[in-house]
């Protein structure tokens, strides 16, 4: 490290002895040196012609400096001095100034006006800028016009070792193969080093293992990570940590260094067969254990993983092949044996299975290290258990006749008991397979026999359970199925298949065939059994209707007379005996319905109901039906009838002064007047009761006759309209039977030249205004609120 420095110390020097006399060199002005680093920036001369025609001549003119370098990272009490500038012009009165601009113009680099020393006022670092470009320019310093075109320069800095390399990308994770062969490829690692690699060796970096030897090494150009040992195992060991040095300067000393951590991890490969623990297990099951029931579990233990680490099983070869078999339990990766079919303690007390356990995948590279397999033995003893008894056989099937009495014998059901001490066995029938108990059982010896006779008919299987239990365990048991037929006995007479009435017509023609028959017997029918009919011996010589046997089990009915009248009968009966040919043989007498019926020229069936003769002449039901209808709606119009003549002779009734309701009678003639004594007689309006001071009432029946009135004088036989209505009037207003609402009667009486003068005011040529309604007070109450409305218009006009 102190060799390093030394060397920069050195160079550091080094560089500043020769700046010095570049510096010299170039004040002096004079010598070969000079001319070595003088540039020369010539301004060519020409022409230029302007508007007056002068023709402008420019001088040549020149820059001359060193060439320019700075070291960075230099830490001195003084600025660096980087060159000095000097233009062709100067003649050192002091007349030209030197301007600097460009990349730390100002900052970092500095000028000195007068003689063009250019110098560094910071530290550069070569890995933030590696160079500077300036422009230099040289002006009249009074004037400041420039005397020459400005000139770009660089300024390089250089470089030094002060950076070391760097693992940007770690820490690094690297995989192999556990057992993987020397020199194996794990994981690059790369370093970078900020300095620059064209100069020297401050870049040129060098790699080396700190940490991970034995296992692993690393090659020094290229940060390649190798295996160094051979059948490295995973299972002894699965992570190694490693340390990667980069150093650079080639790895010599006074370089700088950096470090990264790497972390290997052996991956899994199947280099390890399946092991059982142990040569022999021993495993037990009960003999009261139903098949698919787990007897125990056993493991071969393989250190690999994932696939490399499954493990298959089967059983080689015992003598409990056939009873037992083994699954896998794919979480655990345990064998799991179960039972394969019951084993019985009385019969194998001991059975023994060769298990062999196996990797289903096997690596080829590692087959010569094998065999992948190992094998075990399995020793299954068996247990006793208390067991329910058995029935000899499965199911029992009986038969007993029908009919038979109480107490017959209809078999026996037997059990034993298979363990050991053989204990007492108990019978006993589920009495839900028999509600009605039917049947009954000897609980010592298992004989069943009948409780009351039987019907095939009612029910002609029976099935029950019986179950079998140890007496004193009586909730171990054992059932069995027990079917008994009840065998038929012939009990049943024969009847009509069908009970259909048979219709024939009244016009049916001797020997015709109106009927077949058959007949059906509740019992069994044997292959051989038939049924044979005949006539009951009462009508067995009737005129009417005779009967064949077919010998088939059917008889045909034909009929042997002429000429049926409804009228006369309409209904036969004919009593048919039905025999069997059972053991005993059963017969019944069966009654065929005939009903004769009306039909036309076609035999088509009409009518087979007896009508009245009173409907004998056709009359349809359709007929019949509208007719009642008829009848029901002229009742109905009757009824409605009686009900509007009650409705009008009720007296009418007005609650309500407002409400007005008149009885208007017109009469359709129309006189010329007073004049006119041959259209109209004014006499005939009058009524002959009022000239005796009394008016009846024309819309109501009065009770009482009330006497005329004192003071109302009669009306005689005159013209004068206006007192026969004045009369009319007041015979209303003080009548005490009338109702309280005027009955208004209108005559149609009118003409020129009438006292009273006409009541329309169609012909009048006078206005409202003209009119005198004062006589319309002496009309009486009736027409007050008239003479109110017209009166009052006419006051208040004449009061205007």
């Amino acid at each position: 490290m102190w060799e390093g420095l030394r060397l920069q110390v050195f160079f550091l020097c080094l560089g500043a002895a020769l700046w010095s006399a570049a510096a010299a060199a170039t004040h002096r002005g004079s010598g070969p040196r000079e001319r070595g680093h003088r540039r020369h920036l010539s301004l060519h001369r020409h022409r230029e012609r302007g508007k007056e025609g002068q023709v402008l001549h420019r001088s040549k003119r020149g820059w001359v400096w060193n060439q320019f370098f700075v070291i960075e990272e230099y830490t001195g009490p003084d600025p660096v001095l980087v060159g000095r500038l000097h233009s062709d012009v100067d003649s050192g009165d002091g007349n030209i100034k030197y301007i600097l601009s460009g990349e730390g113009a100002g900052t970092i680099f500095v000028i000195d006006d007068k003689t063009g020393n250019i110098h560094a006022t910071k530290t550069l670092d070569r890995e933030e800028q590696a160079q500077y470009t300036l422009t230099a320019q040289a002006v009249n310093r009074e004037t400041n016009k420039p005397l020459e075109p400005p000139s770009e320069f660089i300024v390089k800095v250089q470089d030094i070792n002060d950076n070391p390399p760097e693992f940007l990308h770690g820490p690094y994770y690297g995989r192999v193969a556990e057992m993987s062969n020397v020199g194996t490829s794990v994981i690059k690692v790369t370093a970078t080093d900020a300095d620059d690699p064209t100069y020297g060796n401050s870049a040129r970096l060098v790699y080396s293992i700190l940490q991970g030897q034995p296992y692993f090494s690393v090659e020094p150009q290229t940060g390649i990570i190798r295996t160094a040992l051979p059948n490295m195992d995973r299972e002894a060991r699965q992570e190694y940590d490693v340390v990667i040095q980069a150093k650079d300067m080639g790895g010599h000393m006074g370089g700088l260094s950096g470090t990264t951590q790497v972390k290997i991890t052996l991956t899994d490969v199947n280099d390890n067969p399946p092991k059982f623990a142990q040569g022999v297990y021993a495993m037990a099951v009960s003999e009261d254990k139903v098949p698919g029931e787990e007897v125990g579990r056993l493991k071969a233990r393989d250190p690999d993983l994932a696939e490399n680490g499954l493990v298959d099983y089967r059983i080689l070869e015992g003598d409990g092949m056939n009873l037992f078999e083994i699954t896998k339990d794919s979480e655990t990766q345990e064998a799991v044996i179960k039972l394969k079919k019951p084993v019985d303690f009385e019969t194998k007390r001991s059975y023994t299975l060769k298990v062999e356990a196996s990797n289903p995948h096997v690596d080829p590279r590692f087959t010569a290290w094998g065999p992948y397999k190992d094998t075990t033995i399995v020793k299954i003893s068996v247990e006793d258990a208390d067991e329910p008894p058995t029935f000899i056989a499965p199911g029992y099937n009986f038969e007993v006749e029908e009919n038979a009495a109480a107490g017959t014998l209809v078999g026996r059901v037997h059990a034993k008991d298979t363990d050991i001490m053989n204990n007492p066995i108990r019978y006993m029938i589920l009495r839900y397979t028999d509600l009605e108990e039917f049947f009954t059982i000897n609980t010592e010896d298992g004989i069943i026999k009948t409780t009351r006779p039987l019907d095939r008919e009612a029910q002609a299987w029976h099935n029950i359970s019986v179950s079998a239990a140890e007496i004193g365990r009586s909730l171990i048991a054992f059932l069995v199925r027990v079917n008994i037929k009840v065998k038929d006995v012939n009990d049943n007479a024969p009847e009509f298949a069908t009970q259909n009435e048979v219709l024939v017509c009244e016009n049916v023609s001797p020997g015709k065939l109106i009927e077949t028959v058959s007949a059906t017997d509740k019992d069994e029918m044997a292959h051989r059994q038939h049924f044979h009919f005949s006539l009951a011996p009462e009508v067995a010589n009737n005129h009417s209707f005779s009967l064949k046997d077919n010998r088939d089990s059917t008889a045909s009915i034909f009929v042997i007379r002429k000429g049926f009248s409804r009228m006369s009968q309409d209904v036969y009966h004919l009593p048919i005996e039905i025999n069997d040919n059972g053991v005993p043989p059963m017969s019944s007498t069966n009654t065929l319905i005939i009903r004769v019926c009306s039909c036309d020229s076609k035999d088509t069936i009409l009518s087979c109901n007896v009508e009245p003769f009173i409907l004998s002449a056709g009359l349809s039901t359709g007929a019949l039906i509208a007719i009642l209808a008829c009848i029901v709606i002229l009742l109905a119009i009757v009824v409605l009838f009686v009900a509007l003549r009650r409705q009008k002779k009720e007296p009418l009734i007005v609650f309500e002064e407002e409400d007005i309701r008149e009885n208007i009678i017109t009469y359709d003639d129309e006189g010329g007047g007073e004049e006119d004594t041959e259209a109209f007689d004014i006499a005939t309006l009058q009524n002959p009761d009022g000239a005796n001071g009394f008016l009846p009432r024309k819309d109501i029946k009065p009770e009482l006759q009330y006497p005329m009135r004192p003071g109302l004088r009669p009306i005689g036989n005159s013209v004068d309209v206006d007192d026969f209505i004045k009369t009319r009037i007041s015979d209303a207003d003080n009548d005490p039977t009338a109702p309280p609402y005027d009955s208004i009667q209108i005559y149609g009486y009118e003409g020129r030249g009438s006292i009273a003068g006409s009541l329309s005011s169609l012909e009048s040529v006078t206005t409202d205004s003209d009119l005198d309604y004062d006589y319309l007070q002496s009309w009486g109450p009736r027409f007050k609120k008239l003479a109110d409305l017209y009166g009052t218009k006419d006051s208040r006009t004449s009061a205007n």
